[in-house]
């Protein structure tokens, strides 16, 4: 776990790590105690909220130039590390999440996401078939769950029952937070949280897939092949050139999709969701357009698009994947230039090969 130190925090993180043999025995009271009773204490529902510039151009007095980064009581962080670790395995256990769900799932991951959707469209293509990539775009997936429907799905989906179930209805309830623009600075007025699942939080991104549950029914619905990881939905579909139906069927799922998540609180973006279509001449491109506005949706159809991290055009080839990542590391590598007569040559390999890893994981 990162030694990140929240304002709220007692002592400093790291000087907590350097001395564990002496704060376990508390530390482990505390989380007992409130695993056993089903209740977390205040003081660890509390989240700093930090102003942090997109980009250091950026107006700094226009609000909408911010990103507001959470931050949370490292203890909080510890609770909700262990419990989710239990749930996981239980979810696992008894095979809740869904075949096509990759986010916490052993031996899953976005690249495994990945392989199986590229895979798939790749056989379809030397099939002589066409097809279509959605990516659904959500606005603030996570600040909107309602928290009633997400307790009911816990207990009705998920099969959570008695202490536990009180434990995340604790959890949820009565979330404080306010907004420090610097450690010297003098903090807002804290409001409650009223909705949503906490963001920095361990727990949040696996709450908000379980509030997601009902989705992969909804798609299997209308005969659409998915794949999801946390608030990355993907959809696609694949079909002979002279045979469109199954275009129909995306556009009928997608207008599923976005009934059933205005009815869950949550707000599906059709003016940034994505599509992608593999292989097809002009003609091909303009019926599928066709379809989609006889249905009422208006998308955005790209040559290239970014799906988990990775750039994916029309012919699948990764040639703008990997101009990118050339163009990103030539960047860095300009900036190991500069301070390289202050590095020995061991210390400048080490990182040149960091920077490289780097830019390979997150790009």
């Amino acid at each position: 776990m990162k030694s990140t130190t929240c304002p709220l925090d007692p002592i400093p993180t790291k000087l907590l790590k350097a001395a564990v043999s002496v704060f376990a025995e508390p530390i482990a009271n505390i989380i007992n105690t409130s695993l056993l009773n089903g209740s977390v204490p205040k003081a660890l529902k509390i989240t700093v909220i930090r102003p942090l510039l997109k980009k250091s151009d950026l107006d700094c007095n226009n609000p909408c130039n911010y990103r507001p980064i959470s931050n949370l009581p490292f203890l909080s962080k510890i609770l909700e590390k262990i419990l989710a670790s239990q749930i996981v395995k239980y979810l696992n256990h008894h095979n809740i999440f869904k075949k096509f769900q990759s986010d916490f799932r052993t031996g899953h991951s976005t690249e495994t996401a990945l392989t199986r959707v590229v895979n798939d469209i790749l056989i379809s293509s030397d099939a002589g078939q066409i097809s279509i990539l959605m990516l659904l775009n959500l606005s603030a997936a996570f600040d909107t769950v309602d928290h009633s429907i997400l307790l009911s799905r816990l207990g009705n989906l998920v099969g959570l029952r008695g202490t536990v179930l009180k434990w995340f209805e604790s959890y949820l309830a009565n979330r404080e937070q306010f907004v420090l623009k610097s450690d010297d600075s003098t903090p807002s007025i804290s409001t409650t949280v009223q909705y949503g699942v906490p963001q920095g939080s361990v727990l949040g991104p696996l709450l908000f897939s379980l509030y997601m549950l009902p989705l992969g029914d909804i798609i299997g619905n209308h005969n659409v092949n998915f794949h999801s990881y946390a608030d990355d939905t993907q959809l696609y579909v694949s079909f002979k050139p002279d045979d469109p139906s199954h275009v129909v069927s995306l556009t009928n799922c997608f207008t599923s999709i976005k009934l059933w998540m205005s009815n869950n609180f949550l707000s599906l973006n059709a003016s940034k969701t994505e599509v992608l279509v593999v292989g097809g001449d002009a003609k091909t491109l303009d019926t599928i357009t066709s379809i989609f506005t006889t249905n009422g949706i208006i998308f955005k159809r790209t040559d290239c698009v970014k799906d988990l991290g990775v750039l994916l055009d029309g012919k699948l080839s990764f040639v703008s994947h990997v101009n990118a990542l050339t163009k990103s590391c030539f960047l860095q590598l300009r900036s190991i230039a500069k301070m390289r007569r202050f590095l020995c040559r061991r210390d400048s390999e080490k990182l040149v090969h960091a920077f490289g890893f780097l830019q390979a994981g997150l790009l």
